[in-house]
């Protein structure tokens, strides 16, 4: 049998990407630094193991995840978030013939920190705000001109990000930050898997409800425009693996690309996880299809927003209803545990959130994160 490792656990798209590859037939092994996580209590997991968080040691992990590769006979390495920027540093520590699904760090990075990113589109002609580093007077004479958003060059879930006014002053730049042209508009997000420069499969979403700055219950929609910028940018990076982005579409329809994910992200939920599965082991599977849901939630979180919605005013009975009637992102008759289990699985990042008065998906991946 197969064995496909992923390099994260704790979150609901490793949960999907391990019932995809159990699905056709492939044994699934977690890495995870925390003891217990989400998918650990799922029957498509056959093994999950406890490695040092990169946080504590960049080197500490890699090499757990060679080692835990060599033990286990793995051929395929998936990584799932925020992970994906150190698991790219892994395939000179791993035998021949075991694939990594990443690019390497040297187009990886670039693409990961903010500034990159725009700087990448801007060369190959895609639509992108006009932006500047932090510190840099050009970044003074955006918000001049305009309404600006400032944001870490690495930051992940909304973290750090400040919205000012036009002619508001810059904050000191306690981090790399860079300061970009507020685009009006509606907001969406992608999920796409590629390989050699073609894209395999995009979904298209946007939020629904929102906890602080994450979606917590999201929609797939039909955006032609979206999915054409899309595929222009992947076939200019050559890319393989999975990528994500968010964009802005003005009142005009035009989009334009914010940032990168060069990783998952919620998008992936509304893929059939079985045929996402093949695709990864083979491009030249036939294209994934979408699940008929064109809604999906996060159960547990959702309920939290629900509720806090109650004291809010004015949305409480629309949140209730959509709670009522939004299938969940983790829920398998065949596999109840990890939702059912999931306050207990995740308690240490819901104990870390209530802690710093965050909502859950901003200290989710703090352990895990790429903040060079």
């Amino acid at each position: 049998m197969r064995t496909v490792l992923l390099t994260l656990g704790r979150l609901p798209k490793a949960l999907d990407l391990a019932r995809g590859f159990s699905a056709i037939g492939w044994r699934v092994v977690v890495a995870e630094p925390f003891a217990r996580h989400l998918c650990g209590s799922s029957r498509a997991v056959a093994k999950s193991i406890r490695v040092p968080a990169p946080a504590e040691s960049k080197a500490a992990y890699l090499a757990a995840l060679a080692q835990l590769v060599r033990d286990e006979g793995v051929e395929l390495v998936l990584p799932v978030s925020e992970e994906t920027m150190h698991v790219a540093h892994l395939p000179p520590l791993l035998p021949e013939g075991v694939r990594v699904l990443t690019m390497p760090p040297e187009v990886l990075l670039p693409l990961h920190h903010k500034g990159g990113f725009i700087a990448f589109a801007q060369r190959h002609g895609l639509d992108v705000p006009d932006s500047a580093a932090l510190g840099d007077p050009r970044g003074e004479g955006l918000a001049a001109a305009g309404p600006v958003v400032v944001k870490p060059v690495h930051g992940c879930s909304g973290r750090g990000v400040v919205m000012l006014p036009q002619g508001a002053a810059l904050p000191a730049a306690e981090v790399p930050c860079i300061v970009q042209r507020r685009v009006t508009g509606a907001e969406f997000s992608t999920c796409s898997l590629a390989h050699q420069g073609r894209v395999l499969a995009t979904t298209v979403y946007r939020g629904m409800l929102m906890a602080g700055s994450v979606a917590v219950a999201f929609e797939r929609v039909a955006h032609p425009a979206i999915e054409d910028w899309v595929r222009r940018f992947v076939a200019a990076a050559n890319w393989s693996g999975f990528i994500a982005f968010d964009l802005m579409v003005d009142e005009a329809g035009r989009p334009w690309g914010l940032e990168c994910n060069p990783r998952t992200t919620s998008g992936l939920h509304f893929f059939e996880a079985a045929d996402l599965a093949r695709a990864v082991v083979d491009p030249a599977a036939p294209r994934p299809r979408h699940r008929p849901e064109t809604r999906l939630q996060q159960f547990w979180s959702c309920l939290t927003e629900t509720q806090l919605s109650l004291f809010r005013g004015g949305l409480f009975g629309q949140n209730l209803r959509a709670l009522l009637t939004t299938p969940d992102v983790c829920w398998r008759a065949r596999d109840p545990m990890p939702l059912l289990a999931m306050p207990w699985t995740t308690w240490p990042i819901i104990r870390m959130a209530a802690q710093r008065r965050v909502p859950f998906g901003e200290v989710a991946t703090l352990d895990v994160g790429w903040y060079d």
